[in-house]
């Protein structure tokens, strides 16, 4: 029992010596195995720099300069041969017409592809809150976080740039997706959006033979 004791005392002594009082205050730094990138070499936006007459690290942009593209276009912005987007491409940026107003010219060549495209992005980002028919019946529901129906007449009739711009900007809760989605995604989102709508108001009439037979009508 006495060498168990000693041993016992011992371990403590060689712990607390290693590790210290938790609580207690030190100067001293702290001895690290992994640092996991807590210092590393940069400069934080609120310090200060002495290389710079006033003094700070924030920089203003220089005068008379304005920003090029974003993260999602990092190579094309800085590529030799970039040019800046002209007015023809304000309706595939921006979902407006060159008079700033919703356009309902659609952008892209319409084919399955990109409708598949649209819904791959669709099912990842989207259909969480408005549901996999698009009429705002998503897992969110339950919880209180309503969605809209994309089968409203409001959003039947709206321009594709307007769906556009809130994929993009966001709308009430919820966010814009700019960011996260390149231009080519949110308008594949909007064609098959447009895909969802059809697919929940249409008549047999609009069906082909071939299309009834199939579905067994």
């Amino acid at each position: 029992m006495r060498t168990f004791l000693t041993i016992y005392v011992l371990v403590i002594a060689v712990t607390v010596s290693i590790l210290g009082f938790r609580g207690t205050l030190t100067e001293k730094e702290p001895f690290e195995v992994f640092s996991d990138m807590d210092r590393q070499a940069k400069y934080k936006p609120q310090a200060e720099n002495g290389f710079y007459l006033n003094g700070q690290n924030d920089r203003l942009p220089p005068k008379m300069t304005m920003s090029r593209g974003n993260a999602l276009e990092m190579k094309e912005v800085f590529a030799t041969d970039y040019t800046a987007n002209s007015a023809a491409k304000e309706l595939l940026l921006s979902g407006k017409d060159a008079d700033g107003e919703f356009s309902d010219v659609f952008p892209y060549p319409v084919d399955f592809k990109l409708m598949q495209y649209g819904k791959e992005s669709y099912n990842i980002y989207c259909m969480t809150c408005h549901g996999a028919a698009g009429d705002g019946n998503g897992v969110t529901k339950p919880y209180g976080i309503l969605a809209t129906s994309y089968h409203d007449d409001r959003l039947r009739d709206a321009p594709d740039g307007y769906i556009y711009d809130v994929i993009t900007n966001g709308k009430g809760l919820m966010y814009g997706l700019k960011d996260r989605l390149s231009n080519k995604q949110r308008w594949g989102i909007v064609l098959y959006l447009r895909a969802l709508q059809r697919s929940q108001s249409a008549s047999l009439e609009t069906l082909s033979t071939t299309e009834k037979s199939e579905l067994g009508l």
